[in-house]
């Protein structure tokens, strides 16, 4: 047996005002055309749905049951159709963003401001976690994207397009001026103090790739939880912080801190947007993405 669907939305509104000319007015269809349909799907489905009255229509005992689920799956098919024109239109909806803690802080919150402004109806749900949590929430379909900071690992699978690059430096207390017109190797570093990320963290990886390919161990005496931690640390004289050199520009420039130049700078980093090619990205993502500095299309 197949019923098209404008049958049983014909059946749907008659069954629903118990009137053939009410079920017409509401679907801006002609009296007959409507008595046509019914009598179309009692044949189709070989059994009577309406008794005449004098005030309408009466269902018989098999509609009854027929309408408990045709009134279901109608409206059901309708919510749907209400919430797809909602979500084209970027009226209604969440937007589902990972980002790990520096690129939260120090680069969407901008562009966050910007989407909320253009679409003040969207939900955004923002996960702050590190990089390696951003990822693997993102390949269980928890995020819609993750903006993070390279080197990323385990991307088998995932879109990674970076956006805007940036410099780590070294900055150092008070308590070190002797350092402070000495250019360092990571080597010689290595016997100073230390302050960087913990263990888990994009920051952690890319520090102990640099310091082992120079053939140095990586021990800090101090491993803050978040970026914005390493500038005051370094301040009080807890060691020589390893910071993105933004973080650091308001100290630097009170001089409550001052920059050790190495021989051999680190290699620049970049803040990626990363998306998973199995779960495609909704309007409302590509909306917001496309807020971005350097992201193509």
């Amino acid at each position: 047996m197949s019923v098209s669907f404008e049958y049983y939305k014909i059946f749907y509104y008659v069954a629903k005002y118990e009137n053939i000319t009410a079920a017409a007015r509401a679907l801006f269809l002609s009296q007959p055309t409507v008595s046509h349909y019914i009598r179309s799907l009692e044949k189709e489905l070989g059994l009577s749905l309406f008794i005449r009255s004098k005030s309408g229509v009466v269902l018989t005992p098999e509609a009854k049951l027929l309408f408990s689920h045709v009134r279901k799956a109608c409206e059901e098919f309708w919510t749907a159709e209400e919430a797809l024109a909602a979500s084209k239109s970027l009226t209604a909806g969440t937007l589902r963003i990972g980002a790990s803690e520096m690129t939260l802080h120090n680069f969407l919150l901008p562009y966050l401001e910007q989407f909320k402004n253009r679409y003040p109806e969207l939900k955004l749900k923002i996960f702050s976690s590190t990089t390696p949590d951003a990822l693997t929430a993102l390949k269980k379909g928890e995020v819609d994207f993750a903006i993070v900071i390279s080197p990323l690992q385990h991307t088998d699978g995932l879109s990674v397009i970076p956006l805007v690059p940036f410099q780590d430096i070294v900055i150092a207390g008070n308590r070190f001026q002797k350092l402070r017109h000495k250019a360092m190797s990571l080597h010689e570093m290595s016997h100073y103090p230390l302050i960087c990320l913990s263990h888990g963290t994009a920051t952690r990886y890319f520090l102990e790739q640099q310091f082992s390919a120079a053939g140095a161990p990586l021990e800090p005496d101090v491993e803050p939880a978040t970026t914005d931690l390493v500038t005051p640390l370094t301040a009080h004289n807890l060691g020589l912080g390893f910071v993105p050199e933004n973080f650091a520009a308001e100290s630097l420039k009170a001089g409550s801190v001052f920059r050790i130049f190495l021989k051999k700078e680190l290699p620049p980093r970049h803040i990626c947007v990363v998306s998973d090619s199995l779960h495609p990205l909704s309007l409302a993502g590509k909306q917001f993405l496309s807020l971005l500095p350097s992201y193509p299309g």
